[in-house]
């Protein structure tokens, strides 16, 4: 990618979050200004595509909900309010899209204004993520209150960060971290700073010493002596011990002797995540699909999933979405909601049997599975909704959740997924293939089946010939060969 323009200001959003739960009116106004001077950039350059994302601030704020409104009414964008893995999945695109990393095993730490995500990633793939609630901005409003910091206040301070990174310390020891890679400005503010604390050490790079003594040197400095530092401004002045003490614990605990600053964070994700929906050759494309495979593995684990199932019911309907695709006319990105609600149709048995199929829905609609934002969760559901005795009816509130053109396209992958459930109705892989084809109005189905035959399946099969003549017109005909 080539940079056209770039513009950034730090608004301090969420300051009055973590003291009040609210979001003040001035920080609103100086946000939806900001927001309003980006939205003129993006016209004046002929942008195609934007995506406005909010963190911590706006999933604590009670208020969150008038300033998406606000920002709607500005400037014409949605806010996208993404959870704290969400963040880290992206951070940890946004790296590995832009960088090529040395280690195999490493430990992504961005801490900013509200929380700090804690991503391990091993071979480029997502092994564990963390959001704990340690951003500069909440503990400094939290802890401490003058300047500089009484002694009481910082031992408050550390024995908060003490039980929260305590609680993921042990996965992170036993992850064996090669290198740490820390993004946002406290940490490009400490990679600077340490620099001054005697030791030496190589430009972007702090080992776990300085850090620690620089920690403590922040402490018993004024906010104006703390401006001083290399690479600590005004601003960062108000908040740099907390993050500095967040650091100094987190590698202290953890075992890790040093970090490695980079300037790569959540934007550069967001950003690789566009180009990866934009160009499926990319190599953020690839990583995005590793992410999603990744994520409906955990899942299908957690939910003790049949998997060699799964992936035989994802394997033919995918194969019949490519084979009827002059027919059921969906967009490509379908073939992943289709395939993604293969793999994860049986999450809700995990619950209970009865209902399985609502259970289902509920649980691929609000859980976190990474790759996919909300939108794209809740056409996953749908898909998943209709198994068994359930049909998509007009006016269906799963089906009303969604954008018009959603609620017409879904119904569509439902079909392709019930057939594709029927022909592996026996969990046995009896149908080894499929393909269709298009002949006299009709649309005949061959199936490729095992030795021991595939008579329960082709039952299950010619059940669904009804609902796929009310969708689309077609006799379904199906013969085995």
């Amino acid at each position: 990618m080539r940079a056209l323009h770039e513009d950034r200001e730090v608004t301090r959003l969420g300051e009055s979050v973590f003291r009040n739960g609210l979001l003040a009116p001035e920080a609103i106004a100086s946000t939806i200004q900001a927001l309003s001077r980006f939205h003129r950039a993006t016209q004046r350059y002929g942008v195609d595509a934007v995506r406005v994302v909010a963190t911590s601030a706006l999933r604590d704020a009670r208020n969150s909900r008038a300033f998406v409104e606000w920002v709607r009414a500005a400037t014409g964008w949605n806010v996208e309010i993404i959870s704290g893995l969400e963040e880290g999945r992206l951070i940890h695109l946004g790296i590995l899209a832009n960088m090529r990393l040395t280690s195999r095993r490493v430990l992504m730490v961005d801490l900013g204004g509200g929380s700090c995500e804690l991503t391990i990633s091993v071979d480029g793939h997502i092994r564990q993520m963390h959001s704990l609630p340690l951003g500069a901005v909440r503990l400094t409003q939290d802890f401490l209150n003058h300047d500089p910091p009484k002694k009481k206040e910082l031992e408050r301070l550390h024995e908060f960060i003490l039980e929260e990174v305590g609680r993921v310390a042990p996965r992170i020891v036993a992850a064996k971290i090669q290198s740490v890679i820390a993004t946002s400005g406290t940490a490009a503010a400490l990679a600077g700073a340490a620099r001054d604390t005697g030791k030496k050490s190589a430009p972007g790079f702090a080992s776990r010493e300085s850090v620690s003594k620089l920690a403590t040197k922040l402490s018993r400095c004024s906010v104006k002596q703390r401006a001083q530092f290399s690479g600590i401004g005004p601003r960062r002045a108000e908040i740099i011990i907390a993050g500095a003490t967040v650091f100094a614990e987190l590698m202290q605990l953890c075992h890790l002797p040093y970090l490695r600053y980079s300037p790569l964070g959540l934007r550069d994700g967001l950003l690789a995540q566009m180009a990866a929906d934009y160009d499926r050759s990319t190599r953020s494309r690839r990583q995005v699909e590793s992410d999603r495979w990744d994520a409906l593995l955990a899942a299908g684990k957690h939910y003790q999933l049949d998997i060699n199932h799964c992936e035989h019911v994802r394997d033919l309907a995918v194969r019949l979405f490519s084979s009827l695709k002059g027919l059921h006319r969906l967009p490509d990105e379908y073939k992943e909601w289709l395939s993604a609600a293969a793999m994860l149709h049986e999450v809700g048995s995990y619950i209970n049997r009865a209902g399985r199929h609502r259970h289902s829905h509920y649980i691929i609609a609000n859980s976190e599975i990474f790759g996919y934002t909300l939108e794209q969760r809740q056409i996953i559901a749908a898909i998943a909704r209709y198994l068994g005795k359930s049909l998509p009816a007009r006016g269906d509130r799963y089906l009303k959740a969604l954008p018009l053109t959603d609620r017409q396209l879904v119904p569509r992958a439902v079909a392709l997924l019930r057939i594709a459930i029927a022909l592996n109705q026996g969990r046995r892989s009896a149908v080894r293939n499929v393909r269709a084809i298009k002949r006299d109005g009709n649309v005949r189905l061959c199936l490729d089946t095992a030795k021991t035959g595939a008579d329960l399946e082709l039952w299950a099969a010619e059940k669904e010939r009804t609902y796929f003549r009310e969708l689309f017109g077609r006799e379904l005909l199906i013969e085995t060969s």
